[in-house]
This record gives structure tokens, sequence and C-alpha cells, in this order.
């Protein structure tokens, strides 16, 4: 069974960074596309970000371009996202989520039902 825990969220000023990381369990992270999904009150949840197996693609919403990156340790089986000039909206709980599949274009890889794992999410508050 495999199983994900974030880790590193918190309370930031708008302009900062933070550093989220997602540790798997239970399985190789590198049979697995990662994505990074977030919830802000009141809104349904969203693709962020995500790293396809195989191929190691990165995909990224228009709304974190540019701010986020999204990277992988293979020997720590962690994948993590880098969120830098941090804005208001950022603010939500994220999540991570493991997938078997292979993703080629980035409808598929923001999927929630591509999905097979989830973490129970990490709660990240922009405010000044």
């Amino acid at each position: 069974q495999v199983q994900l825990e974030e880790s590193g969220g918190g309370l930031v000023q708008p302009g900062n960074s933070l550093r989220l990381s997602c540790v798997v369990s239970g399985g190789s992270l590198n049979y697995y596309s990662i994505g990074w999904f977030r919830q802000a009150p009141g809104k349904e949840r969203e693709g962020v970000s995500s790293f396809s197996a195989s191929y190691g693609t990165t995909y990224y919403s228009d709304s974190v371009k540019g701010r986020f990156t999204i990277s992988r340790d293979s020997a720590k089986n962690t994948v993590y996202l880098q969120m830098n000039s941090l804005k208001l909206d950022d603010t939500a709980i994220y999540y991570c989520a493991a997938s078997a599949r292979i993703f080629v274009i980035d409808t598929m890889a923001f999927d929630q039902r591509e999905y097979d794992y989830w973490g129970q999410g990490t709660q990240v508050t922009v405010s000044s």
C-alpha cells in the first residue's frame, strides 16, 4: 500500500518562499507520477504541478508557472514543491498524490481521477 505524507506548510508573508515535501512509502518513486494539488476555502481542489514517471515531464498550472518548481529525489523517495513569490491566492491546503500512469498531457496530469493515492495535506497560509 502506497502512502504519501506532506510536510513543509506554514504561515508566510506575500513574496516569501516555502518548500513542500511529499514522502512516498510502500513503493518506489521511480514508478509513480506525482502531482501536487491544492484546495482553497470554498473552492474546488485544483492541480498545481505534476511530475510524470518515466520521462520526467513536468507540468504547471498557469497560476503558478514561473514561481513554483517541482522536483524529486529518488534516493529519498521524496518529491518537492518549491514555492517562490507566494501570493495571498496561494493560501490553501496542499496535497500530493501518486499515479501509476505516465502523463503525456497537462489535462491528464491535473485530472484527479488519474491518481490512485493521496496524502492528508499540509496547510499553506500566505498573509501579511
